[in-house]
């Protein structure tokens, strides 16, 4: 849910892939099928949740719907990952990144922190720590996002026609062993 300045309810969004692994998710949820973009404040949000930022496909449905910022809620251990993959969803779709991760120890689990907000080029602006809650206080320039799509044109010079494997079972089951 996602709730703006006035305390009103601006939209939802359902996960659309529950976690399956360090989660019972996908035993009692059902995966969202759509990315809604809301307009708050002149920007155009969306949202993508924990585990499904570790699918490229999410950040740019997302973009390709609209989004100048995606916010992303997480509860995640610290990963070496975890700041280049915000990073790259950035850069590769022209957009804010704000991730915000849980922080800190809940029974024999220890969440990562290390929120931060990432401009479209790929910069961080401003990074959290892992060891206790911070509030980031980020000015953003909806300009940026022009910018960065203007000097990198991933959306435009897109090939979807030759995409096929991305959204086949069957290639992913032949293609790629898990």
């Amino acid at each position: 849910v996602l709730v703006d300045s006035t305390g009103d309810i601006a939209g939802k969004y359902r996960k659309t892939h529950p976690g399956g692994t360090r989660s019972l998710e996908k035993m009692y949820f059902r995966g969202g099928t759509d990315f809604p973009v809301w307009n708050i404040k002149g920007f155009r949000v969306s949202a993508v949740t924990c585990y499904d930022n570790f699918f490229p496909e999410t950040g740019r449905c997302a973009a390709l719907g609209g989004a100048e910022l995606i916010i992303a809620p997480f509860a995640a251990p610290a990963e070496s990952f975890w700041e280049p993959l915000m990073q790259i969803r950035a850069f590769e779709n022209g957009v804010y990144v704000a991730p915000c991760n849980k922080v800190g120890p809940e029974g024999d689990y220890r969440f990562g922190g290390a929120s931060m907000v990432v401009d479209p080029f790929g910069e961080v602006l401003a990074r959290a720590g892992s060891d206790e809650d911070e509030t980031l206080v980020v000015e953003i320039d909806r300009d940026r996002v022009f910018a960065a799509r203007k000097r990198y044109p991933m959306a435009r010079d897109r090939r979807p026609e030759i995409y096929g494997a991305i959204s086949s079972t069957d290639s992913f089951v032949r293609g790629m062993r898990v």
